[in-house]
C-alpha cells in the first residue's frame, strides 16, 4: 500500500499538475494548438529523442534479450489490433487511433520515473527501461507515425511525409554518435539538454490544452478497447512472453513493469498533428493515465512477488 501512494504522489500527481496547467492556460488564453503541435513535433520531440539515445549506455547481452522480447511483444499487439480493427469494421482513422493507443506506450516521461523509483537500488532495471524507451521511440516514429499519416496520405505520399519527420533522423543520429563514441561539444550539448528538459512540461501542457474542452458525455467503444488493450492485455501478453523467453530476476521484473504503462502522449500528438480523431486520442491518453495509478501499482506488486 505504501508503494501505491509513493507512485501516486511522486509520478502520477506531478503529471496531472502539468496537465491541469495546460487546461487552465488554454481555457484562459485559447492557444493555437496547431502551433504548439509544430513546436513539439519538429523541435522538442527530435531533440529529446536524440539526447535520450545518445546518453544511453547499453550492455550487449541485455540489449539482445530486451530487443528480441520487445519486438515480439509489439508485433503481437500490432496483429491483435489489426484483427480487431477488421472485425469491428473500423475506418482508417479509428483503426489508427486504436492501434497507436495500444501499441505505443508512455515509456519516457511516465515509464522512466516509475522505473527509477522501483529500481533505485538496482541500476540494471533503469537501464532496461531506457532500452525499452529507445525501442518505443523507433516503433513510435515508424509504425505509429505511418499509421497517422496514412489516414490522410496514401502509399508513396505517406512515406514521403514519414521521411520528412525529424524524429527519425534524430534517432539515427543518436545511435550513430553513441555507437562511435563521438563527443558533442559543450556549446551544443548544453542547449540540447535544455530543450530535452523542457519536453515533458511542454508536452503535457499541450496534452492538457487538447483535453481542456473535452466532455465525456458517453463512453466510446474504441476508448474502452484501448484502455483494456494497453492496461490489461499488454501486461498479460508480456508476462506470457517473459516465461516463454525464460527471463528471470531484474530483467523479467523490469520488462513486465515496462509493459504496463499508459498510452503514449505521442499518439495524441500525432492525432493532433494529422487531424485524426484528436479528441478521442487525447481522451485515451488521459483515461489510461488515470487508470494506470491502479494497474501499474498492481503490476509492480506482481513483478516483485513472482520474480
Amino acid at each position: 500500500m505504501n508503494l501505491f501512494f509513493v507512485i501516486l504522489t511522486s509520478v502520477i500527481l506531478p503529471v496531472f499538475v502539468l496537465l491541469a496547467m495546460g487546461i487552465i492556460l488554454h481555457r484562459k488564453f485559447h492557444f493555437d494548438l496547431k502551433t504548439l503541435s509544430k513546436i513539439t513535433t519538429y523541435y522538442l520531440l527530435p531533440t529529446t529523442t536524440f539526447v535520450n539515445v545518445y546518453k544511453s549506455n547499453i550492455d550487449g547481452q541485455v540489449l539482445v534479450e530486451v530487443i528480441s522480447y520487445q519486438l515480439v511483444l509489439c508485433l503481437i499487439l500490432m496483429i491483435i489490433c489489426a484483427v480487431a480493427s477488421r472485425l469491428l469494421k473500423l475506418d482508417k482513422g479509428m483503426s489508427a487511433t486504436l492501434k497507436n493507443s495500444v501499441v505505443l506506450m508512455n515509456s519516457a516521461n511516465y515509464g522512466l520515473p516509475v522505473s527509477q523509483l522501483v529500481f533505485q537500488q538496482n541500476p540494471l532495471g533503469m537501464t532496461i527501461q531506457i532500452i525499452v524507451t529507445i525501442i518505443q521511440n523507433f516503433v513510435t516514429y515508424t509504425y505509429g507515425l505511418l499509421n497517422s499519416v496514412s489516414v490522410n496520405y496514401h502509399g508513396r505520399q505517406a512515406l514521403q511525409v514519414l521521411f520528412k519527420m525529424p524524429m527519425l533522423y534524430a534517432l539515427i543520429a543518436g545511435v550513430l554518435l553513441q555507437t562511435l563514441s563521438v563527443e558533442i561539444p559543450i556549446v551544443l550539448w548544453n542547449p540540447l539538454e535544455s530543450v530535452a528538459n523542457a519536453f515533458i512540461a511542454m508536452a503535457l501542457l499541450v496534452l492538457g490544452a487538447q483535453v481542456a474542452y473535452i466532455q465525456m458525455t458517453k463512453i466510446n467503444k474504441i476508448l474502452v478497447l484501448s484502455c483494456i488493450g494497453r492496461l490489461v492485455l499488454a501486461p498479460t501478453i508480456a508476462l506470457a512472453l517473459i516465461f516463454l523467453f525464460g527471463l528471470e530476476g531484474t530483467v523479467a521484473q523490469a520488462l513486465f513493469i515496462a509493459s504496463s504503462f499508459p498510452s503514449s502522449r505521442n499518439s495524441a500528438q500525432f492525432a493532433l498533428e494529422f487531424n485524426n480523431n484528436p479528441e478521442l486520442a487525447a481522451q485515451t491518453v488521459l483515461v489510461t493515465t488515470l487508470l494506470s495509478a491502479i494497474t501499474v501499482t498492481t503490476v509492480v506488486f506482481i513483478a516483485q512477488l513472482i520474480f
